[in-house]
């Protein structure tokens, strides 16, 4: 007797219809919606927890709350995130679509669906990044009943050539998303990223998470609220919330 038999199907799917398409307008957030969130940042050695706020003056915006550790490459990657111009706008995936380009390889897994796709860099993308997209693996976890992802993967097949030397042993990346029940939008809830890079006799080691511990959700003005409101509504016969 087989316990826990798992049948998949296989197929190629359209990104711009059906359950892919209402997933990613999920994500499609405007620059008008805002969050204010604490932050828990981890790496092997140290944590730090941060809250932000865009209503507070700009020095006061990001917050130190607690710290443990020492650790200098997750305190700068958390002050490279704090002078951004606006640092809620990572937990917003908007860039998405142009990333998964128009057709996907899906594998429905029951519960779930896996959709397997080339990462297109974007306008957002730097000279790394696309770097990175032409030898990683993308998939993104999709729940068809609800409509809405549920996580986003990037990983090194393989070891590969650095671009300014060296070798790229190991490469993963993982969003886990999550639902606004306001307005039934996708926000990135987690972040892992971890590599191991090698070159001469030097080995360097990156991992760390970004965990949102806590998040509020606001439109920068009612004016802007009603404008989105207005948008959604005649294409659903009613808001994402349900109301």
């Amino acid at each position: 007797m087989v316990f826990g038999l798992v049948i998949s199907m296989a197929f190629q799917i359209s990104a711009q219809s059906g359950p892919v398409d209402e997933a990613l307008r999920a994500t499609e957030t405007p620059d008008t919606l805002r969050a204010a969130f604490t932050v828990t940042l981890e790496s092997p050695r140290a944590m730090r927890i941060y809250d932000f706020d865009p209503r507070r003056d700009a020095g006061e915006r990001w917050q130190l709350v607690d710290r443990r550790g020492s650790d200098e490459d997750l305190d700068a990657a958390a002050m490279a995130w704090a002078r951004e111009a606006a640092p809620d706008g990572r937990l917003f995936p908007d860039d998405l679509r142009a990333s998964m380009g128009r057709r996907v390889e899906v594998s429905d897994l029951g519960m779930a669906w896996r959709a397997g796709f080339h990462h297109k860099p974007s306008l957002n993308d730097s000279d790394l990044d696309v770097w990175f997209a032409e030898r990683v693996d993308a998939e993104a976890w999709l729940d068809p009943e609800s409509g809405r992802f549920l996580r986003i993967d990037y990983s090194l097949p393989h070891p590969v050539r650095g671009p300014d030397g060296g070798r790229l042993t190991e490469f993963q990346q993982s969003y886990l998303l999550e639902t606004e029940p306001h307005w039934g939008l996708s926000y990135i809830a987690s972040y892992t990223m971890s590599l191991e890079a090698k070159g001469g006799f030097t080995t360097i080691r990156r991992n760390y998470t970004a965990t949102v511990t806590s998040i509020d959700f606001f439109f920068a003005s009612h004016e802007a609220e009603a404008d989105f409101e207005a948008e959604r509504h005649p294409a659903t016969g009613r808001n994402l919330a349900g109301r």
